[in-house]
């Protein structure tokens, strides 16, 4: 450097911050929340579509659902009624709906059934499933147009 160059003072510890770095570090702290709030919501909430008429009249092929779980921890236990999606036991990859008939929480498992049980494939064939199958609680249906709304959805419960 020569004799003209001026040199800028360094920061001493306890001076603070241009505002402009304090901005900067605000926003990436607002970024990081938001990142991970998308990622619970993600955790916790899911969209599941009714391919079958198990679940008839309560919910018809084409009825499309948000599920909600527990993003952390144990799955919480449902209660008698309560629809919930469940991986089914047979095809890991696939989703059923069913409506928890009976809760044994010595043996960690419940039994599932459909309101048609003509039409449903569920614990009367595959047996109880154990509680970390359960995907989540059924809470909304948001679609088709005219069908939509928060649950409990009683069996037997039609809206057209």
């Amino acid at each position: 450097m020569g004799p003209d160059a001026a040199t800028l003072p360094s920061p001493r510890p306890g001076t603070p911050r241009p505002p402009r770095a304090r901005a900067v570090r605000s926003a990436a702290c607002l970024a990081a929340v938001v990142a991970g709030a998308l990622v619970l919501a993600s955790r916790t909430l899911r969209r599941v579509e009714v391919a079958g008429g198990s679940m008839a009249p309560a919910f018809r092929p084409g009825d499309r659902l948000v599920v909600r779980s527990r993003p952390l921890g144990p799955p919480s236990w449902p209660t008698v009624g309560d629809v919930v999606a469940v991986t089914d036991p047979r095809v890991p990859t696939r989703t059923l709906v069913k409506r928890v008939a009976a809760v044994d929480r010595a043996a960690g498992t419940l039994e599932v059934r459909g309101d048609d049980p003509d039409a449903s494939t569920d614990s009367r064939h595959f047996g109880p499933v154990p509680l970390g199958a359960v995907v989540g609680r059924v809470v909304y249906r948001y679609g088709p147009n005219g069908r939509t709304g928060p649950g409990p959805w009683p069996k037997g419960y039609d809206r057209d």
